[in-house]
């Protein structure tokens, strides 16, 4: 005697708006690519410090994250036809969720800007995303992107990648640890960065080359 078939469960249909059926290849087509990831651990007090009225950590580490993708540019580079583009201008990607979908727009000349200007840039973007004043030349030519969780408590994750691009970097939240402190052990304010890369661009070398120095920006000292 067979059994018989429990009855589909009941439920509703929701089809893709066209932002998300684009992300959707688009994340089909950045699974086809070998990556990787690497995590370092940062400590934000510095970061921190420096926040001013208009002025979060979000902006704080993109500043950084411009800065120390001027320095290595293998970093800020595209992946396609079997070569790697390195640019000169850093078009950092900011990825913001919003009811029609994920959408990066792109703060073009980061590395240019001060970071007032990052900052207003930012809010200008995230406010377009939002509203759905988006347009299209917002979110092209991106060499890099950023993408933060840490507003949603979330300790650290692993982005993926946004091709052409060669590397995501992935900032999850601040968090009191204990820590070791070169043989003096406190409390610090952590965050944990994890920067995932296309292998076929980077090596893991140039990852925890890139993290070593941005690490080394956001911890400096204020007046440095």
């Amino acid at each position: 005697m067979s059994a018989s078939l429990s009855p589909e469960p009941s439920g509703r249909s929701r089809p893709l708006t066209k932002t998300a059926k684009l992300m959707a290849r688009h994340m089909a087509t950045a699974w086809s690519a070998p990556m990787f990831g690497v995590t370092i651990e940062v400590a934000m007090e510095a970061a921190s410090a420096r926040r001013t009225e208009g002025v979060t950590l979000t902006d704080i580490i993109l500043a950084d994250c411009a800065a120390t993708l001027k320095e290595h540019p293998h970093v800020n580079a595209h992946y396609r036809d079997d070569a790697i583009v390195e640019y000169d201008e850093v078009n950092v990607g900011l990825a913001v969720a919003a009811e029609r979908g994920l959408t990066v727009p792109v703060i073009h000349g980061a590395d240019a800007l001060s970071l007032p200007e990052i900052a207003e840039r930012r809010r200008d973007l995230v406010a377009k995303v939002r509203d759905g004043r988006i347009a299209v030349s917002d979110v092209v030519n991106g060499t890099f992107t950023f993408s933060n969780l840490g507003m949603f408590d979330v300790a650290r994750f692993t982005a993926i990648l946004n091709p052409p691009q060669v590397a995501i970097l992935a900032v999850g939240s601040t968090n009191r640890r204990h820590v070791w402190n070169g043989g003096e052990p406190a409390w610090r304010q952590i965050a944990e960065l994890t920067l995932t890369c296309d292998h076929r661009a980077l090596d893991g070398a140039q990852a925890a080359g890139f993290l070593a120095a941005l690490k080394k920006r956001i911890e400096r000292d204020t007046d440095a």
